[in-house]
């Protein structure tokens, strides 16, 4: 109080003696050393009251409220519930059912009978292929075969009878037979003029139009697509090999159609790919509504890792010691909304959006300083203002 009596007084012998007092841009415009030393002696003798109150009044503070340094924190209580960790990734939707049809013979275009969108199944007709002649060369093998027939079974009636000789019933045997077997070589030289359909589907392009000549295997007729039978292909780095096997869950979504579904593994490679260090996995996909196309993008969540009984935490809570290790507060010694901060020594596992599970070091219903967790100490009297009861809020 002494220090604030002088300052007064000196304050008040400055502004008598010189009338007014002088503000700091004024004393430095006068360019008068004496003057701004003066003005500086004063401002330092100020500082040093003010700071002499202050000290006062923190005591006055300290003696009244103890407790108004301890700092404030938010808790949530740990417990143990199922976590599923998924890797993802990203793949796009094949089908093996996804074919350009060729002519198996070349000739002619006669006639195409189906058109883009149509619906086909297995074995139908889809366009017709100028045979260059081999009908009628049928039809007269047919008739060599009718006459060759009628031949070899009057031989082998007197053969029966143990009429005429061996060798002309021989003849007249392979003269049929022969013909035979050349009606059925050109009837399957036939079959390859009608293209059929190799499996059901749906004519997706019609390529070429009647009356073009096809080249046998390069000439492209139509595109014929299965859509039932879908799945996506994707590739999973090899560190994954030992978890992600046949039947395991996967969630689908497409960003394109604004769907989701859910599938799961059908068939995993044997192969690890030297060049990217990975190996394949096919997701059946179902497709009832015929929504999802070949090549279309989809996200993949494969459910690589699951831990009934997990403790998870938000992972900003965490902090790291100089050895690496890291930390949590819990509370300990709790009185009211009173307790003490103790740090433990966590080790942590997968991670699930912002929480982390943690394999080690914390319990079951542990209550752990979650907001203000960084600025407090270890054996530090800390209050709690709010409290939660789930480890993921």
């Amino acid at each position: 109080m002494k220090n604030i009596y002088s300052l007064l007084l000196i304050s008040l012998l400055v502004a008598c003696s010189n009338g007014k007092v002088q503000s700091v841009e004024e004393v430095i415009a006068s360019d008068n050393a004496v003057a701004i030393q003066k003005k500086k002696d004063e401002l330092v003798n100020q500082q040093q009251a003010l700071a002499a109150q202050i000290k006062q009044l923190d005591n006055k503070l300290q003696s009244i409220s103890p407790d108004r340094n301890v700092p404030l924190i938010t808790t949530i209580l740990a417990h143990t519930e199922e976590f599923k960790h998924y890797l993802e990734l990203q793949g796009s939707v094949e089908t093996k059912q996804n074919i350009v049809i060729t002519p198996e013979t070349g000739g002619i275009i006669t006639r195409i009978y189906v058109k883009e969108g149509q619906k086909v199944t297995k074995g139908q007709l889809l366009a017709s292929i100028d045979d260059g002649g081999l009908s009628q060369q049928k039809a007269q093998l047919e008739i060599q075969a009718d006459l060759a027939k009628t031949t070899f079974e009057r031989q082998k009636r007197l053969w029966d009878q143990k009429i005429g000789s061996e060798i002309q019933y021989l003849q007249a045997k392979s003269q049929y037979e022969g013909l035979q077997k050349s009606i059925a070589q050109i009837n399957q030289q036939l079959s390859k003029n009608s293209v059929r359909a190799p499996f059901s589907g749906i004519i997706d392009d019609v390529i070429t139009e009647q009356g073009n000549v096809a080249a046998p295997g390069q000439t492209p007729l139509m595109r014929l697509v299965n859509l039932s039978d879908m799945y996506i292909k994707t590739d999973v780095p090899e560190s994954y090999i030992t978890s992600i096997k046949e039947g395991k869950e996967v969630e689908i979504v497409f960003p394109v159609l604004g769907k989701s579904i859910t599938s799961k593994i059908r068939q995993t490679g044997n192969f690890i790919n030297p060049a990217n260090r990975t190996f394949d996995v096919e997701i059946a996909v179902p497709n009832k509504d015929k929504s999802i196309k070949p090549n279309l993008t989809a996200r993949l969540k494969i459910n690589d890792y699951t831990n009934e009984n997990a403790i998870l935490i938000p992972q900003s809570i965490i902090s790291e010691n100089a050895e690496g290790q890291q930390y949590v507060y819990i509370l300990k010694d709790k009185q009211g909304d009173l307790a003490t901060a103790k740090r433990v020594i966590i080790e942590t596992g997968k991670t699930q959006q912002d929480n982390i599970e943690v394999l080690s070091g914390l319990e079951g219903k542990a209550e752990i300083i979650k907001e203000g967790a960084r600025s407090v100490k270890d054996g530090q009297t800390v209050k709690i203002i709010d409290s939660k009861k789930n480890s993921n809020v």
